[in-house]
């Protein structure tokens, strides 16, 4: 198809350029018409690829808006050409009647393909359906915008369709950039750096839209009329806004759970290398946090406040705030195992003696290679 599609354009434009040289509407000229010939055939071909990426909805309203354009400019044609008053030269006339035709044409093409997205083709019974057309819009919320992450999305190519960012959304994000306060001042700059990130993103496809709903002030609700009449998702990392979507039958993509979601799973009783940063609520407790801003609480490791530790999981603690994990000393672990392994040990033995429990390893015997061996040496030093 696409072989006979350029094959198809190479003639057209072939018999455009000839037609040009051989009619040469510039008198005398014939190969300045054929150049300007090959010029128009280019812009045509240009004009059908871009239409071709257009969805039915725009096309039929781009047509709509263009006719109506052009009966209006006839009609007002038809006033001007009717007045015989000598103040204005037949040629004035012919012009100001072109001129006033290719306006209304110009405008009613582009306001109609801007508002084709609003017909519903359902409607007319299935006509006019756009089977290969899928809505897939996606709204931005402020905070998600701010939060920085979607632009980092948006570049590893796993966000699709087609970014829609609201002017309320535009304003709200202007006021938190002229903020008195400095930190919201410096979140909102934040956000405006990350729309610029996105706009310079070539994959992406970002339109800014100007429906608002003036009836309703929270900005989270106009967010949410706005999806309905879309039909469209919103991304955001608003924990609030989550719910109140899902009571208004909204789709919510939230940043936070899919960042949740790619976290590597921790099971418990495996072993892993921690800093304890801070004390935890409880007695004698350390808090520490992973790479990705999982908070581990091990017990028993006040005393390493400031070091790194190796830390044995003994459970995992998973919330729609995030994830917990909370474990101990992976010395304790091991002292605890070498106590009953010991008891175990005098106990077979009975008493024929208890040096077999104190025997050294043999060298042809492995020396069992224990996690405490390994953490405790570098903290040593």
């Amino acid at each position: 198809m696409k072989t006979d599609l350029i094959l198809i354009r190479l003639v057209f434009t072939a018999l455009l350029v000839a037609a040009g040289y051989v009619l040469h509407p510039i008198q005398n000229k014939p190969l300045l018409s054929a150049g300007v010939a090959a010029l128009i055939a280019f812009a045509i071909i240009m004009f059908e690829r871009r239409i071709q990426r257009a969805s039915l909805k725009t096309l039929i309203g781009a047509a709509v808006g263009s006719i109506l354009g052009i009966v209006g400019a006839y009609l007002i044609g038809s006033l001007i050409s009717t007045q015989h008053s000598d103040a204005v030269a037949p040629g004035t006339k012919t012009f100001l009647t072109l001129a006033l035709t290719f306006l209304m044409a110009y405008i009613g093409l582009v306001v109609g393909a801007a508002k084709g997205d609003y017909l519903d083709l359902s409607a007319l019974g299935g006509i006019f359906s756009d089977k290969s057309a899928r809505r897939d819009f996606k709204i931005l919320d402020t905070s998600v915008i701010i939060d920085g992450r979607i632009a980092d999305i948006a570049e590893a190519g796993f966000l699709s369709g087609t970014i829609v960012i609201p002017q309320f959304i535009l304003r709200e994000l202007q006021q938190v950039a002229d903020s008195p306060d400095s930190n919201k001042r410096q979140r909102g700059r934040r956000g405006l750096d990350m729309l610029n990130r996105l706009q310079t993103n070539n994959t992406l496809d970002i339109q800014v839209v100007d429906t608002d709903f003036p009836a309703v002030r929270e900005v989270d609700l106009k967010l949410l009329e706005l999806s309905k009449q879309l039909d469209a998702v919103v991304v955001t990392n608003d924990f609030n806004l989550n719910k109140v979507a899902q009571l208004h039958g909204v789709s919510i993509l939230n940043i936070n759970e899919l960042a949740n979601a790619l976290k590597p799973v921790v099971l418990p009783g495996e072993l892993m290398r921690v800093f304890i940063l801070k004390e935890g609520k409880e007695y004698n407790q350390g808090v520490a946090y992973l790479d990705d801003g999982t908070m581990v609480v091990v017990d028993n490791a006040r005393k390493m406040i400031g070091k790194n530790a190796d830390i044995s999981v003994t459970s995992v603690l998973q919330t729609t705030a995030g994830k917990m994990i909370f474990g101990r000393l992976s010395e304790e672990s091991h002292e605890n195992g070498a106590s009953i392994h010991n008891t175990d040990t005098r106990g077979i033995n009975g008493g024929g003696g208890g040096n077999a429990s104190r025997r050294p390893y043999r060298s042809d015997q492995p020396r069992p290679q224990t996690v405490a061996a390994r953490s405790i040496e570098p903290e040593e030093h």
